[in-house]
């Protein structure tokens, strides 16, 4: 992925955004792989469910589980074993810890660049990982939350942004497509790197997932920098006037659509972003719900149909083990429509626009909440998951075409700041997504419901919210023209971003083959994305 492109490389700094101007001889379809390397490790945050069960189980004897201890004396004892919940605070950590890196410093990622930006993600989510398995073999929990949550949740912002900005200047013709391609990685990291985690925990652990859990985070840790890093090198921007051969900008631009740009100071103050804001959080919220009861909430619905029994009746443990199984491919579906969903609606929304794109997610979106639990009582496990499966490719949608959609109400000059802003509301839904769902849950159960109808009221609640984000959406308009950069502070912007060096030759820049470079660079990237798909299809296969 790495060419030489800039005429002089004895000025800028081998990480410096000067260093990385197209050059002639580069081909912009060598940046969405260089992408793809980042977002497909990042996305490994929705496989770590893979290691909260061994992370509970590292210590054994019965003086491993202290009963009554608090979490002050969890976070630094190495004698008592972990609970669930305390470890899978490690994910809440750095979700929220993502959305606030990439707001800090989005802005600084403007100028600094995708590879500056891109190798300091690298070292912080694999180092990260790494530190957090020395937390693991010292059982030390608050190492764990360090490396992982904090450290390995400034990657996950920094790794998530880097990109945007990138591809949609490099793709001004299909804004949604290209940012639907990598961002399609993060859904699918998982894919790819809960099977590896597995495999590896078993490896180091001699059959014992939980005594090969700290090597294998640092092994995982380790792989990831050195990925991500060719990712980071890979990455290059165009130089400032450039436009892909025989594309001109439409002269008569749609009216969600703007060709002017709009500050980071000033973007977050208007209307549109917090219209957006919420657009984004109301649609993840509704998705992490879904996620994070999927596996459960088919258990509980169909419990025995899952495995053609008839009625209800008290189940065997190898008929629970079946049904769990059942169930746990599921959470295979989900993976494959999470990722796939990313890609085809955000290309779909390069024609139908942000906006309808979005007004379609929440239609389509109440309609399948509220039939799911007439699916479940009609016993129609198949209608059901499919509900599920399109739901979840709306999530995922809702992720890749946002940034599509900054880019049209705001224009592209600061759009991955911008974004970096947005992806708050993620942090935020994160947390109240699961709290909501699981209040609501428990609630019913306090109040005697039974388990295959706890699901009704939080499913009808999660279409409310929905029918919510519909109403925002419909009031996104285009930004009033005063907020828009003149001149002068736009030539202090581009200065700042080094996208003039280079821009003399605009017309020429980016022209280079596909080449073999090209080749190699997308099956590296393409192969063990279609062996993760075929995982996921093998575990989706139990349900049938």
């Amino acid at each position: 992925m790495s060419e030489a492109l800039t005429p002089s490389m004895a000025g800028p700094g081998l990480l410096d955004r000067a260093r990385i101007v197209a050059g002639p001889r580069f081909n912009r379809w060598l940046v969405p792989p260089a992408a793809l390397a980042i977002h497909l490790c990042i996305g490994m945050a929705y496989g770590f469910s893979v290691f909260w069960l061994p992370m509970s189980k590292l210590l054994e004897g019965p003086g491993a589980t202290c009963t009554g201890a608090g979490v002050g004396t969890l976070m630094f004892s190495s004698s008592c074993n972990w609970s669930v919940p305390l470890v899978t605070s490690t994910f809440e950590m750095f979700i929220a810890v993502l959305g606030l890196a990439a707001a800090l410093w989005g802005g600084w990622l403007e100028h600094a660049g995708p590879r500056k930006a891109g190798f300091i993600a690298a070292l912080c989510w694999g180092g990260g990982m790494v530190v957090g398995g020395i937390g693991v073999q010292m059982h030390q929990l608050w190492l764990l939350w360090l490396g992982c949550g904090i450290i390995g949740g400034v990657g996950q912002g920094l790794g998530y942004i880097t990109p945007v900005s990138t591809l949609i200047k490099w793709f001004p013709d299909r804004r949604g497509m290209a940012t639907g391609m990598a961002i399609m990685g993060y859904g699918g990291g998982a894919m790819i790197g809960a099977p590896i985690a597995v495999a590896l925990m078993k490896h180091y652990g001699g059959g014992s997932a939980p005594a090969g859990v700290a090597a294998t985070l640092i092994t995982m840790g380790i792989l990831y920098v050195i990925v991500m890093s060719l990712g980071a090198f890979g990455m290059r921007v165009p130089p400032s006037g450039w436009k892909p051969e025989g594309w001109t900008e439409p002269a008569s631009a749609k009216a969600m659509v703007t060709s002017r740009h709009v500050h980071l100071d000033v973007a977050w103050k208007t209307p549109q972003f917090w219209l957006i804001w919420g657009v984004l959080f109301l649609n993840v919220t509704a998705g992490i719900g879904v996620i994070s009861m999927a596996s459960p909430m088919l258990q509980d619905v169909f419990g025995g149909h899952l495995i053609g029994l008839d009625s209800v009746t008290t189940l065997s443990t190898a008929q629970k083990a079946a049904i769990a199984a059942s169930a746990a491919g599921l959470v295979g579906l989900i993976s494959l429509f999470n990722s796939l969903g990313r890609f085809f609606w955000a290309s779909i929304s390069d024609h139908i626009g942000r906006k309808m794109t979005y007004m379609l997610f929440f239609i389509i979106g109440i309609v399948m909440y509220i039939s799911l639990p007439t699916l479940g009582h009609l016993g129609m496990a198949g209608a059901f998951v499919v509900a599920i499966c399109v739901i979840l490719s709306m999530y995922g949608g809702g992720f890749s075409t946002v940034p599509a959609y900054l880019a049209d109400i705001f224009g592209t000059q600061m759009v991955g700041a911008i974004h970096g802003r947005l992806l708050t509301a993620w942090s935020a839904a994160g947390i109240v997504g699961p709290y909501l769902i699981a209040h609501l849950r428990q609630a019913q159960i306090n109040a005697g419901v039974a388990h295959n109808l706890v699901y009704d009221r939080t499913l009808y609640t999660l279409s409310a919210l929905l029918l919510a984000g519909l109403v925002l959406n419909m009031m996104v308009r285009p930004v009033h023209e005063k907020h828009h950069m003149d001149e002068e502070r736009l030539a202090r912007e581009r200065a700042l971003q080094h996208e003039k060096h280079g821009g003399e030759h605009a017309h020429t820049s980016a022209r280079g083959s596909f080449g073999a470079l090209g080749v190699v660079s997308w099956l590296a990237i393409g192969i063990p994305f279609l062996i993760g798909v075929f995982i996921a299809l093998q575990k989706a296969a139990a349900l049938f």
